[in-house]
């Protein structure tokens, strides 16, 4: 497929009514109209072919999880999502996984009602980055640095299951399904994240794992945190084919959940259920832990000893490199 005749494709899907958008793809830029007294959420993630899904990954799945890992980071700000921008590196221009990608992104961007806006497109290995744009009440927007000793810490949904189906490919076991639909089809609690405006202190979305993106809200916040092992919420999917210290490394640290992780003041955490109840997308929440004064994350067992990772969660550049790609 030629580059234009690709850039055709993307257009005619990328139909969507918002009255915001003046002018789409197809000029050197786009013209939006954000809402008069509302603040611009803006937030970007990259994906890599062999780094963030496995070779091999059906092309839907690449196109939803692509947008999915952005829209998480607006809900974690609680922003509500309106535009979007897609850069597509591809090694040839297959106009099958082209139209698979973009079922998997147009079903999920319809769900929210996100309207693609523009991008690039340019051949080079597997790569799609996407740049997503919400907007926030002012003052209201969630953040990572209103954490305070004494808040409680809760998380949303499960933890574990995206990092247990990695670990299951890397040993060169068959995914379970359960944990592979984690891993590939991670749903982004935005109506989770905008009932908590006003309810929460602070949160951030769990990619690299909840100890070292609990750590990042800490160390925003200047404030230290106890996390209770045995609260975390996930773990009878995954005894079926992990225990011990292999279980609580991937619920604690493995990664990939885009959960919200979020802090309450203590005179909050009855509402906390509520505005949970009121987002009406059936997502539990669970109390996990409580900010305490000092620095850094601590994780407790049931019977109070400290336990530690080989590694508190996922960093670029730091963490020991995945195996040489084996495809699905």
């Amino acid at each position: 497929m030629a580059e234009f005749t690709l850039i055709d494709l993307i257009r005619a899907r990328a139909m969507h009514a918002r009255d915001d958008v003046v002018l789409g793809i197809g000029d050197d830029a786009a013209l939006l109209q954000p809402p008069p007294g509302m603040q611009l959420v803006v937030a970007m993630d990259t994906l890599n072919d062999g780094v963030h899904f496995p070779p091999g990954t059906a092309a839907g799945q690449v196109g939803w999880k692509a947008l999915a890992v952005n829209l998480s980071d607006l809900a974690a700000m609680g922003a509500e999502p309106a535009w979007c921008t897609l850069s597509l590196s591809l090694p040839d221009g297959d106009p099958a996984w082209v139209a698979g990608f973009l079922d998997g992104f147009f079903a999920l961007a319809g769900q929210h009602r996100v309207a693609l806006v523009g991008g690039d497109t340019t051949r080079g290995p597997l790569s799609v980055s996407v740049t997503v744009h919400g907007f926030a009440d002012p003052g209201r927007a969630l953040r990572r640095d209103g954490a305070r000793a004494g808040d409680s810490v809760w998380v949303s949904g499960t933890l574990g299951g995206a990092a247990g189906a990695l670990a299951q490919w890397r040993e060169g076991r068959a995914m379970t399904p359960a944990l592979r639909e984690r891993l590939e089809r991670p749903r982004p609690r935005i109506a989770l994240g905008r009932a908590l405006a006003g309810v929460a202190s602070a949160c951030i979305d769990v990619s690299d794992g909840v100890l070292a993106d609990l750590g990042h809200v800490c160390a925003a916040s200047g404030v230290g945190a106890r996390l209770e092992l045995d609260a975390l919420p996930g773990a009878d999917l995954l005894r079926p084919h992990f225990d011990g210290d292999a279980l609580r490394a991937l619920q604690a640290s493995g990664g990939d959940d885009y959960e919200l992780c979020f802090t309450v003041p203590a005179t909050k955490d009855a509402t906390v259920a509520a505005a949970a109840a009121a987002a009406a997308t059936g997502v539990t929440v669970t109390r996990i832990g409580t900010v305490v004064a000092g620095q850094g994350v601590q994780a407790f067992d049931s019977e109070g000893r400290i336990w530690q990772p080989a590694q508190a969660g996922h960093e670029h550049f730091s963490t020991p490199a995945p195996p040489a790609p084996r495809p699905l």
